[in-house]
């Protein structure tokens, strides 16, 4: 039976002495409405403020990095033709852009040459092998003829791989390079001007295929901590959600906030890349619950918290239970051990703690 401590009107400092030693350890802690008032104990119950006034954060639309192609140049030239803006859908193998370029037609040169050497030492090896079989050269011949075949067929290889490298069509000599798009998708940026002079690897457009987007968000760590991959996240000015795909391992030391990242398909076409939104986000019921920082008791290397069991007519009940912290951060921390829906002190503490603990007690 939980212990009943008289309530005297004696002063708070005086009643806090003789309360201290009044429960066993434990025993339920059972106060009468002038104790409370007397310590200065207020309740509140947990998870109710987050699930009215979940948090608001900013957070930045990005294109995930496998959704985008950058067309550059493959050799310097001159840009003779642009055929899309941004802004503009394309499609993949659609011509985007021409590029009228000696070093194409040099490429395209030596490639050629390069194979017409290499097939015309074929047709040498070929008969060499034939004069040899018949005992008409010497072997060390044949080997030479063989030694430069290989050679030529390697070098042809080579230009031809450059041709690929460069988007050059194999073949006959041309008078200028097609730039075509990779995927299907929409230009987000134009890097060149028609008549402009390029280097090999200038940007000529950005292209991105945009559903899915990602929103990136800056989030306390004290969230965070209460988060799971999977979950849902949702914009908190329009009817646009997403999945949680990533929660990060490194805290900003700017900021102390930890990135999280979304991924949004459904609505992803009502965003726009570069874009900043804002997101509501409330640690879930039945997981990790944030409590002010002063609703914490520690005592013998435990932390605790003080469940308020009942009320009743003869007076309040209050129960001490072991809980671990996830997070720490400013005047609040994040909890396991406890749940959305009951109700704890979070003010006068060290009162309980007194009466727990037997710390004032002869």
């Amino acid at each position: 039976m939980p212990r009943v401590i008289s309530s005297f009107p004696l002063f708070p400092a005086l009643l806090f002495t003789l309360i201290a030693g009044a429960a066993g350890a434990g025993e339920p802690l059972l106060l009468q409405t002038a104790q409370i008032k007397a310590l200065g104990i207020e309740t509140a119950v947990v998870g109710q403020a987050e699930a009215q006034r979940p948090g608001v954060y900013p957070a930045h639309v990005l294109v995930p990095s496998e959704q985008m192609r950058v067309i550059a140049a493959p050799v310097a030239g001159m840009l003779e033709m642009l055929a899309v803006a941004p802004g503009a859908s394309v499609k993949k193998g659609q011509v985007l852009a021409r590029l009228a370029s000696p070093q194409a037609l040099e490429l395209q040169r030596d490639a050629l040459q390069a194979g017409s050497q290499s097939a015309l030492l074929q047709q040498s090896l070929k008969r060499d092998e034939q004069l040899f079989a018949e005992g008409l050269i010497a072997e060390s011949r044949l080997q030479a003829t063989r030694a430069a075949a290989s050679q030529a067929a390697a070098q042809a290889s080579e230009r031809r791989q450059g041709l690929t490298l460069a988007g050059i069509a194999p073949g006959k000599l041309g008078a200028s390079l097609a730039l075509t798009a990779p995927i299907d998708g929409v230009v987000l940026e134009q890097g060149g001007q028609l008549g402009q002079r390029v280097e090999a690897s200038a940007m000529i457009y950005r292209i991105a295929k945009l559903t899915p987007l990602w929103l990136e968000i800056q989030a306390p760590l004290e969230v965070a901590a209460g988060l799971k991959e999977g979950m849902t996240i949702k914009l908190a000015d329009r009817d646009i959600s997403g999945k949680l795909i990533t929660i990060g391992r490194a805290v900003d030391t700017a900021s102390q906030t930890i990135l999280l990242r979304a991924e949004v398909d459904k609505g992803a076409d009502a965003l726009h890349a570069g874009q900043v939104v804002e997101v509501a986000i409330t640690t879930p019921v039945g997981q990790h619950q944030r409590l002010p920082a002063a609703a914490l008791a520690r005592h013998d290397g435990k932390t605790y918290v003080f469940v308020q069991t009942a009320a009743d007519d003869n007076g309040v009940r209050f129960a001490a239970r072991t809980v671990r912290i996830v997070s720490q951060g400013g005047d609040s921390v994040v909890l396991d051990g406890v749940n959305a829906g009951e109700r704890l002190a979070v003010r006068g503490v060290s009162g309980l703690k007194a009466m727990l603990t037997g710390i004032g007690s002869e």
